[in-house]
């Protein structure tokens, strides 16, 4: 019922692709034919153990982070090693925690991993939280977590308006 086609061996091919090929449908050589949505995805950056960056990242593509940074990050993917450190904002579609994260994480998907050490607020589409990992914040869904404007919706009190600034604001981080 099925015979073997000659398309997929190897050796050279014959000009007999007439007969093969419809009337309506021009012959195009694979060589013109470049997919726009096929790109190759690069590799993620990666951000060694020794290295400290001083500033804002920003990539639409992959961050592995194993050193420190101090500021924030924007990525479609970021992984933090477990020996890492990021203090600041992070931004990112997929955000996966193994190390420490001092500051807000923003992500449609956030994942904390048994290693993880998350000092500040998450806001999330999606959220899952190992057995181990250390959170000390707000957890808040929303449909769009990575919006600009996204902050918890805590409506300011007239009290706290009102109250006198004893002590410098921690943002409720502990120190030790």
């Amino acid at each position: 019922m099925f015979s073997k086609s000659r398309i997929n061996e190897p050796g050279p091919k014959t000009d007999d692709t007439s007969a093969k090929t419809p009337e309506s449908a021009p012959a195009r050589p694979s060589a013109d034919f470049t997919p726009s949505a096929s790109k190759p995805k690069p590799p993620a950056s990666s951000l060694s153990a020794d290295l400290t960056i001083t500033g804002n990242l920003k990539t639409s593509g992959d961050i592995q982070v194993e050193g420190t940074v101090e500021g924030d990050i924007r990525a479609h993917l970021l992984t933090v090693g477990e020996g890492a450190t990021i203090k600041g904002e992070v931004v990112a579609d997929d955000v996966v925690v193994n190390g420490r994260i001092v500051g807000r994480v923003r992500g449609l998907k956030v994942r904390l991993t048994s290693t993880a050490r998350v000092e500040g607020d998450i806001i999330h589409k999606t959220i899952a939280i190992e057995s181990g990992a250390h959170f000390e914040g707000s957890v808040q869904r929303q449909d769009d977590p990575l919006s600009s404007g996204a902050r918890p919706a805590i409506p300011a009190t007239p009290a706290a308006a009102a109250r006198p600034a004893a002590a410098p604001a921690t943002n409720g981080v502990k120190t030790s």
